[in-house]
Protein backbone atom coordinates (compact mmCIF):
# COMPACT_ATOMS: atom_id res chain seq x y z
CA UNK A 1 0.00 0.00 0.00
CA UNK A 2 1.23 3.68 -0.72
CA UNK A 3 -0.38 7.04 -0.49
CA UNK A 4 0.93 9.15 -3.25
CA UNK A 5 0.50 12.80 -3.85
CA UNK A 6 -0.93 14.46 -6.47
CA UNK A 7 0.09 18.28 -7.67
CA UNK A 8 -0.83 20.98 -10.57
CA UNK A 9 -0.19 24.52 -10.80
CA UNK A 10 -0.17 24.64 -14.70
CA UNK A 11 -3.33 24.40 -17.35
CA UNK A 12 -6.57 22.49 -15.86
CA UNK A 13 -5.21 21.51 -12.54
CA UNK A 14 -7.95 20.04 -10.67
CA UNK A 15 -8.84 17.80 -15.11
CA UNK A 16 -5.27 16.97 -14.84
CA UNK A 17 -4.71 15.67 -11.28
CA UNK A 18 -8.50 13.86 -11.45
CA UNK A 19 -6.87 11.96 -15.01
CA UNK A 20 -3.45 11.02 -12.88
CA UNK A 21 -5.35 9.12 -10.48
CA UNK A 22 -7.27 7.60 -13.72
CA UNK A 23 -4.00 6.49 -14.61
CA UNK A 24 -2.43 5.43 -11.68
CA UNK A 25 -5.85 3.38 -10.75
CA UNK A 26 -5.47 1.76 -14.57
CA UNK A 27 -1.74 0.63 -13.64
CA UNK A 28 -0.61 -2.41 -13.60
CA UNK A 29 -0.29 -3.93 -10.11
CA UNK A 30 -2.12 -0.55 -9.07
CA UNK A 31 -5.75 -0.17 -7.53
CA UNK A 32 -6.81 3.35 -6.27
CA UNK A 33 -8.95 2.72 -2.96
CA UNK A 34 -9.30 6.32 -1.56
CA UNK A 35 -8.86 9.89 -2.84
CA UNK A 36 -8.23 12.76 -0.84
CA UNK A 37 -10.12 15.98 -0.81
CA UNK A 38 -8.13 18.66 -3.78
CA UNK A 39 -6.32 21.49 -1.42
CA UNK A 40 -4.92 24.50 -3.22
CA UNK A 41 -1.84 26.28 -1.91
CA UNK A 42 0.90 28.51 -2.41
CA UNK A 43 3.71 26.94 -4.80
CA UNK A 44 7.30 26.60 -3.26
CA UNK A 45 10.00 28.37 -5.60
CA UNK A 46 10.16 30.93 -7.93
CA UNK A 47 6.44 33.20 -8.91
CA UNK A 48 4.13 30.71 -10.19
CA UNK A 49 0.68 30.01 -10.28
CA UNK A 50 -1.09 28.47 -6.76
CA UNK A 51 -0.87 24.79 -6.95
CA UNK A 52 -3.93 22.18 -6.26
CA UNK A 53 -2.75 19.16 -4.55
CA UNK A 54 -4.53 15.84 -3.75
CA UNK A 55 -3.40 12.41 -2.53
CA UNK A 56 -4.58 8.64 -3.38
CA UNK A 57 -4.24 5.63 -1.46
CA UNK A 58 -2.94 2.67 -3.94
CA UNK A 59 -3.57 -0.69 -2.95
CA UNK A 60 0.07 -2.38 -4.52
CA UNK A 61 2.17 -5.04 -4.27
CA UNK A 62 4.67 -3.56 -6.73
CA UNK A 63 7.87 -2.66 -4.91
CA UNK A 64 9.06 1.17 -4.51
CA UNK A 65 11.40 1.19 -7.05
CA UNK A 66 8.53 -0.29 -9.52
CA UNK A 67 5.86 2.47 -8.32
CA UNK A 68 8.22 5.17 -8.54
CA UNK A 69 8.39 3.91 -12.15
CA UNK A 70 4.29 3.78 -12.22
CA UNK A 71 4.15 7.52 -11.15
CA UNK A 72 6.67 8.80 -13.74
CA UNK A 73 5.15 7.25 -16.54
CA UNK A 74 1.93 9.00 -15.51
CA UNK A 75 4.03 12.24 -15.05
CA UNK A 76 5.12 11.82 -18.87
CA UNK A 77 2.40 11.29 -20.32
CA UNK A 78 0.35 13.94 -18.99
CA UNK A 79 3.35 16.16 -20.59
CA UNK A 80 5.19 16.47 -17.34
CA UNK A 81 8.62 18.41 -18.07
CA UNK A 82 11.34 18.50 -15.64
CA UNK A 83 13.25 21.69 -16.31
CA UNK A 84 13.53 23.71 -13.55
CA UNK A 85 13.65 22.71 -9.04
CA UNK A 86 10.53 23.94 -7.36
CA UNK A 87 9.00 25.58 -11.11
CA UNK A 88 5.79 25.25 -12.46
CA UNK A 89 4.57 22.14 -13.43
CA UNK A 90 1.37 20.44 -15.31
CA UNK A 91 1.52 17.65 -12.90
CA UNK A 92 4.00 16.35 -9.89
CA UNK A 93 3.25 12.45 -8.64
CA UNK A 94 5.52 11.99 -5.23
CA UNK A 95 5.42 8.81 -3.61
CA UNK A 96 4.60 10.05 0.19
CA UNK A 97 4.44 6.84 2.50
CA UNK A 98 4.82 3.02 1.57
CA UNK A 99 4.45 0.43 4.28
CA UNK A 100 8.24 -0.34 4.49
CA UNK A 101 10.47 2.76 4.28
CA UNK A 102 12.77 2.93 1.13
CA UNK A 103 16.15 4.45 1.03
CA UNK A 104 18.22 4.66 -2.78
CA UNK A 105 19.47 7.08 -4.69
CA UNK A 106 16.13 7.92 -6.51
CA UNK A 107 13.60 7.18 -3.69
CA UNK A 108 13.13 7.98 -0.04
CA UNK A 109 9.88 6.87 1.18
CA UNK A 110 8.25 8.15 3.20
CA UNK A 111 8.69 11.41 1.03
CA UNK A 112 11.88 13.50 2.47
CA UNK A 113 9.87 16.68 3.07
CA UNK A 114 6.98 15.20 4.25
CA UNK A 115 6.79 16.52 7.37
CA UNK A 116 7.10 19.79 6.44
CA UNK A 117 4.39 20.08 4.14
CA UNK A 118 0.91 20.79 5.02
CA UNK A 119 -0.31 20.52 1.60
CA UNK A 120 0.80 16.91 1.47
CA UNK A 121 -0.41 16.40 5.27
CA UNK A 122 -3.83 17.25 5.05
CA UNK A 123 -4.02 14.90 2.03
CA UNK A 124 -2.63 11.88 3.24
CA UNK A 125 -4.95 12.21 6.82
CA UNK A 126 -7.62 12.42 4.22
CA UNK A 127 -7.06 8.93 2.60
CA UNK A 128 -5.48 7.22 5.73
CA UNK A 129 -7.64 8.09 8.16
CA UNK A 130 -10.19 4.73 7.04
CA UNK A 131 -7.81 2.33 6.83
CA UNK A 132 -7.29 1.07 10.16
CA UNK A 133 -4.28 -0.61 9.70
CA UNK A 134 -2.46 2.88 8.68
CA UNK A 135 -3.36 4.48 12.68
CA UNK A 136 0.34 4.74 13.44
CA UNK A 137 0.61 7.11 9.87
CA UNK A 138 -2.57 9.04 11.28
CA UNK A 139 -1.11 9.70 14.64
CA UNK A 140 2.31 10.68 13.18
CA UNK A 141 0.77 12.96 10.22
CA UNK A 142 -2.02 14.36 12.74
CA UNK A 143 0.83 15.70 14.84
CA UNK A 144 3.29 16.49 12.12
CA UNK A 145 0.33 18.84 10.71
CA UNK A 146 -0.54 20.01 14.18
CA UNK A 147 2.90 21.16 14.46
CA UNK A 148 2.66 23.37 11.42
CA UNK A 149 0.27 24.93 12.45
CA UNK A 150 -2.52 22.85 10.58
CA UNK A 151 -4.31 23.85 7.36
CA UNK A 152 -3.75 27.43 6.69
CA UNK A 153 -6.80 29.55 7.77
CA UNK A 154 -8.95 30.31 4.84
CA UNK A 155 -7.32 27.28 2.47
CA UNK A 156 -9.75 26.48 -0.19
CA UNK A 157 -10.63 22.74 -0.08
CA UNK A 158 -13.25 20.20 -2.14
CA UNK A 159 -14.07 17.25 -2.06
CA UNK A 160 -12.97 14.99 -5.37
CA UNK A 161 -15.88 15.43 -7.66
CA UNK A 162 -17.18 18.07 -10.60
CA UNK A 163 -17.19 20.47 -7.40
CA UNK A 164 -13.81 20.47 -7.17
CA UNK A 165 -13.44 20.98 -10.88
CA UNK A 166 -15.84 24.13 -11.42
CA UNK A 167 -14.40 25.92 -7.92
CA UNK A 168 -10.55 25.67 -8.75
CA UNK A 169 -10.59 25.49 -12.99
CA UNK A 170 -14.04 26.49 -13.98
CA UNK A 171 -15.18 29.46 -15.92
CA UNK A 172 -14.67 32.57 -14.18
CA UNK A 173 -12.38 31.13 -11.83
CA UNK A 174 -8.70 32.09 -11.40
CA UNK A 175 -6.32 29.48 -11.62
CA UNK A 176 -3.26 31.31 -10.01
CA UNK A 177 -1.23 33.63 -10.55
Amino acid sequence: MYVVGLGSNLGQRFATIAEAATRIDHAQGCRVAARSRVYESEPLGPPQPMFLNAAVRVASSLPPESMLDVLLEVEASLGRVRDQRWGPRVIDLDLLWGLSPHSSDRLSVPHAGLSQRWWALAPLLDVARDAPELAHLVAVSEAQLAALGGVPHGARARSFGAEAAATFDGAGVSSGG
